[in-house]
């Protein structure tokens, strides 16, 4: 006879949980209870955005379900931010609710909500356990649904009296995720398609992508000199380093890259949904029916036509098809080699030198400073906002698993994230990078890195407004400033506050030795640095936009 918050625990620990964020509430106590002792790293975080976040991160980076408790209500709405992040980039993640006791339901009860109705059109599958003795059928299945076909969040309400009631039940087997492998006959087909084509093109995107996949689709890439570009966000998928690598399809994409993906006979999506961003609002590929050649492989089915209808369609986990194409023999002759290496040039020059913008803070040479300095496996993060151009533009990833940023644009990202990662990769560099406005949404889980000594780095970059919104007014309704400027406090004394290293950069040349600094301290760092508002993006200013630039 077990507790149902001893169930649980225990279920979460067969299914290798190693770690877990937290704000505590009192309507799962039993079950943080049940954690006391029992070898998990518990994470208690300072508002539950920022521990969804944190277990939406653990989902990116290591490709296993990231586990987050949050309390009912107030914590539930707050969390959602997490689980909103986990949908569109598709990553595996179960978050834990408390829930009113079971004859309180429906009477409006203190915090009560119905979870499935608030969670459904973001999470993959929403439940609300109301017997301790299921606990273990569906903790199983919650992990199967989070991991199989396209990875996502799944939400679990605990009603309170479940986790105190005493039950017997039999614990589930460890779950090992069903993926889906191509075909001969597919693979017969894509040789035939790849055989034909003239100016192929792959572009990753998506999530099920282990390190082996990375390398197959890279030494695939280098057999038939094929080009390869990665959707947004998604650039640590293959080596920036790599002569076939193309770049990525991200805000302010090479205008030469997304001409390649137009002139394309044959385009591969592996992994790859070609929303909204990568696509250039829908502009790169017609729909329903593209003009190249479309070959579509996703893990799930319900995915493929949706927006494009693909010559070939496979449904298949794209790590699984990487491996199995990387050993398919290559025609002898390629007529898109002299492209691929023309598509690689490219991307060396969108990428090596910055342009000099207004102000005495270089941030493009900050980025290739930092890029040519820090080791191959550093995890950089950020949130969203323009400051966020720089890096994608400049950083070049070269090892898988060392990007965590939101395909969905989520404001507040970077901060939380860069604590799991440096969390959970305690001997890796991780930087943070987070704009003012970005900070100030989730800044207090810096908080979160000085309780467990996380010496992670955050780079602040500070221009006094809301800097992607702000280049839309001017572009809209030039010279119409209203509701983006910023007042912000002294970013390098909330760090010291704590006790903590903070240094304040108003120069290039000042940026250098305060990195090191930061980096020799072994504290978590802030170092705020300031930027001209005019340089809103690395090359233009808001004066050009304005204009009509």
């Amino acid at each position: 006879m077990r507790t149902g918050g001893q169930i649980l625990v225990d279920q979460l620990k067969i299914q290798g949980v190693e770690r877990l964020t937290c704000v505590p509430g009192e309507s799962y106590l039993a079950a943080l209870d049940a954690m006391y002792g029992n070898g998990m790293d518990v994470l208690i975080c300072r508002h539950e955005g920022g521990a969804a976040i944190m277990a939406e991160a653990y989902g990116k980076l290591t490709g296993k379900p990231g586990i987050c408790f949050v309390t009912r209500g107030p914590g539930a709405m707050n969390a959602a931010h997490g689980v909103h992040i986990a949908q569109h980039d598709s990553t595996p993640m179960i978050l834990f609710i408390g829930q009113v006791e079971r004859a309180m339901l429906g009477r409006g009860a203190f915090q009560e909500m119905d979870y499935e109705q608030v969670f459904a059109s973001v999470a993959k599958w929403v439940v609300e356990i109301h017997d301790p003795k299921r606990i273990p059928e569906i903790i199983a299945r919650a992990f199967r649904i989070a991991t199989q076909g396209r990875p996502g969040p799944v939400v679990i309400s605990l009603p309170e009296d479940i986790l105190t009631e005493m039950a017997e039940a039999t614990d589930a087997a460890v779950i090992v995720p069903a993926r889906a492998e191509p075909s001969i006959a597919h693979m017969q087909q894509v040789e035939q398609m790849l055989a034909s084509a003239k100016k192929p093109l792959i572009i990753l995107g998506g999530s099920c992508w282990s390190d082996d996949g990375c390398a197959a689709i890279a030494e695939l890439a280098q057999k038939w000199s094929l080009p390869v570009a990665t959707e947004f966000r998604r650039t640590a998928l293959f080596p920036a380093n790599h002569p076939s690598y193309a770049g990525d399809l991200g805000f302010g994409q090479n205008p030469k890259l997304s001409q390649r993906v137009k002139d394309a006979d044959l385009l591969i999506l592996l992994g790859a949904r070609m929303a909204e961003v990568p696509s250039n609002a829908y502009t790169l590929i017609d729909i329903p029916q593209a003009k190249q050649k479309l070959i579509h492989v996703f893990p799930d089915a319900a995915e493929i036509g949706r927006v494009y209808q693909a010559d070939l369609s496979i449904v298949c986990a794209p790590d699984n098809f990487a491996q199995a194409l990387a050993v398919v023999t290559p025609p002898v002759a390629r007529p898109w080699a002299r492209e691929t290496e023309n598509a690689h040039m490219d991307f060396l020059m969108w990428t090596t030198k910055p342009a000099n913008l207004p102000g005495d803070f270089q941030y493009g040479e900050v980025m290739v400073w930092l890029r040519d300095t820090l080791p191959a496996d550093t995890i950089v993060c950020n949130g969203a906002g323009n400051y966020a151009i720089w890096l994608h533009r400049h950083w070049r990833h070269t090892q898988p698993r060392t990007q965590a940023a939101p395909t969905c644009g989520s404001v507040g990202y970077s901060v939380p994230a860069g604590v799991m990662a440096k969390r959970q990769y305690p001997d890796r560099t991780v930087v943070v990078f987070a704009g003012d406005g970005c900070f100030l949404m989730n800044g207090n889980e810096f908080a979160t890195a000085i309780q467990y000594d996380i010496p992670v780095i955050v780079i602040v970059v500070d221009n006094g407004m809301y800097g992607t919104i702000r280049m839309h007014q001017e572009r809209d309704y030039p010279h119409r400033m209203i509701g983006t400027d910023l007042k912000n406090p002294d970013f390098a004394a909330f760090s010291r506050a704590f006790g903590c290293h903070g240094e304040t950069v108003r120069t290039t040349e000042d940026f250098y030795p305060a990195f090191e600094r930061a980096r020799a301290s072994g504290k978590p760092a802030i170092i705020h640095c300031y930027i001209d508002p005019q340089a809103i993006t690395p090359a233009k200013t808001l004066n050009q936009i304005a204009a009509g630039g």
